[in-house]
């Protein structure tokens, strides 16, 4: 049987990126999937097809992980329709980067708001059913920028530094309701942001990291698989560093 054969997930940013590779991953586990995203219909109707070509059931929703409401009903139709709820990955995220001296305040919240106040949002939507369950399995995506802090990014570190601390607070509380919340800390991984860099800027990059290389999305993926499965239930409030070295 797959290791998570039967079991739920959502994957808030499920449609493209990090997110889509985490569903199709958990998917594969044999884990039936809802997204949310607010992704055009036709890209999050092409992910769920996808997901579903893997032999398990799945549903999009079209919410902002902003708005606390939105992400109230979109937990509710997911337990109405699948009947339960076992897996939260908190993946939802943006950057605007620039020096503090020329950032914006609406930059400043908008990344807070989407990378941060997403993961109280969904947080708090799923935590009822699985205290109801007795079981559940959240994972945060956090970043290396939130350990180690990068010049150009106060607003994405703030951010996903937060979730870290979000993390250990929560597994504290809902432990002893056998729900488990772990963070993960991807460095550089390959998506459409890291696509438009210069071959010069590629190679700055990959000189510090100790690996030489930047991570697939399957990198991550591989560990939400880990932290969403039987494998790590003796594990919570930890951050998994997944960087290829770049922070050690």
């Amino acid at each position: 049987m797959k290791v998570l054969q039967n079991k739920v997930a959502l994957i808030t940013g499920g449609a493209r990126g990090i997110g889509k590779a985490i569903a199709l991953e958990l998917a594969e586990a044999g884990a039936n999937i809802a997204i949310t995203d607010v992704a055009p219909q036709p890209e999050m109707e092409s992910t769920v097809n996808e997901i579903k070509s893997l032999g398990v059931d799945a549903l999009a929703i079209h919410a902002d992980a902003v708005s606390f409401a939105q992400a109230q009903q979109a937990v509710d139709q997911i337990v109405e329709y699948f009947k339960r709820l076992d897996i939260l990955v908190n993946n939802a995220g943006i950057t605007r980067d620039g020096l503090l001296m020329r950032m914006s305040e609406e930059d400043w919240d908008l990344v807070m708001n989407v990378n941060l106040k997403s993961v109280f949002n969904y947080t708090k939507a799923a935590i009822r059913p699985m205290m109801n369950q007795k079981s559940g399995k959240i994972v945060n995506i956090s970043s290396v920028v939130g350990v180690m802090g990068n010049a150009g990014q106060s607003n994405y570190s703030a951010s996903k530094a937060g979730i870290i601390g979000f993390t250990k607070s929560i597994a504290k509380e809902v432990a002893s309701r056998n729900i488990q919340v772990n963070a993960i800390a991807p460095g550089y991984v390959e998506t459409a942001m890291t696509e438009k860099l210069t071959d010069d800027q590629r190679k700055l990059l990959t000189d510090a990291i100790p690996l030489k290389r930047t991570a697939q999305p399957k990198d991550i993926a591989n560990v939400v698989k880990f932290l969403s499965s039987p494998d790590s239930d003796y594990i919570t409030g930890e951050v998994i560093n997944v960087n290829g070295g770049l922070y050690m």
